[in-house]
């Protein structure tokens, strides 16, 4: 016989934040969904903890629902500061 003893594995679990990071993505919630995903890879860099995917998931949702909101405000000022003429340098 051998003497080596059997260990359990232990299985990893999912980052909590990351989870929340993808739902709140999902759900058009972009704000929450950027700041848990980034908390959600710093903490799996330190933890060794699984969901990865999930947090850079929820982070392209965020930032995307982000441009889709920013963009169209950002063109709609510039078209309104273009067509009323300023600055005005008469």
């Amino acid at each position: 016989m051998s003497d080596a003893t059997v260990q359990p594995v232990q299985a990893t679990k999912t980052n909590v934040m990351a989870i929340v990071a993808l739902i709140t993505g999902i759900l058009f919630i972009p704000t929450l969904g950027v700041i848990f995903g980034h908390i959600a890879l710093s903490q799996i860099k330190k933890t060794k903890e699984k969901g990865r995917g999930m947090a850079i998931a929820g982070l392209v949702l965020g930032y995307v629902v982000v441009a889709f909101i920013v963009l169209p405000i950002a063109e709609f000022v510039i078209s309104a500061l273009l067509r009323s003429g300023y600055p005005d340098t008469n």
